[in-house]
């Protein structure tokens, strides 16, 4: 008897401990390849790509198109960069202008 009641009791807490988390997972909106990509850029450009400026510019509303652009050039080698050529490499283009598409979505 005493078993079944522990037993009874487990399961009524697993349910008030496994609700929330499932709730909280349903509302979690789907991130885009694009979103998980541009996480990377965040370690140099900022959180949500709002650095304070200067050598490292902030990306967050940046327009997509001349982001892309720039990009796409430094990735040619036809625009020079440190860095950024490196990161670039492992990009094709319709990604780059993904990228480029959703930081220019995010508020500076």
């Amino acid at each position: 008897m005493k078993i079944r009641n522990i037993t009874l009791v487990g399961a009524i807490v697993g349910l008030f401990i496994a609700a929330p988390v499932q709730a909280e997972q349903q509302q979690m909106k789907p991130i885009s390849k694009a979103e998980l990509w541009a996480t990377t850029c965040f370690q140099c450009h900022g959180a949500e790509g709002q650095s304070a400026g200067g050598a490292i510019p902030p990306l967050a509303g940046y327009p997509a198109d001349i982001m892309a652009q720039q990009l796409k050039a430094i990735k040619a080698g036809t625009r020079p960069s440190t860095i950024m050529k490196r990161h670039l490499m492992g990009y094709s283009d319709a990604d780059i202008d993904a990228i480029a598409t959703y930081l220019g979505s995010l508020k500076p």
